[in-house]
């Protein structure tokens, strides 16, 4: 399993974490994961779900954590990487 491969992987399961704590979040393909993960991070919305499982002290289950997770910061571009760290820190996130 390559790079890619394995965070959508991890990112499709913290999705049905976040599910079974109560999330709604709309349905990805995992063959559209990677688009949809550059497409949140390029805009200047937070990812689905993100407000609700940062108030729920749940930030490992977002993709802006996985986008700053070192096993998958080759994945996204430095301006991506600092939109999701920037997104957790205002959230109170301290890793």
């Amino acid at each position: 399993m390559n790079v890619e491969e394995k965070f959508v992987s991890v990112w499709m399961a913290n999705r049905e974490k976040a599910v079974k704590l109560g999330m709604r979040l709309r349905p990805i393909a995992p063959e559209e994961a990677m688009k949809a993960a550059h497409r949140a991070l390029s805009g200047h919305r937070a990812s689905d779900g993100f407000d609700a499982l940062a108030a729920a002290g749940r930030w490992e289950l977002t993709l802006e954590a996985l986008a700053v997770d070192k096993r998958f910061t080759g994945l996204f571009s430095d301006e991506e990487a600092n939109t999701a760290l920037t997104r957790l820190l205002d959230a109170g996130y301290w890793k």
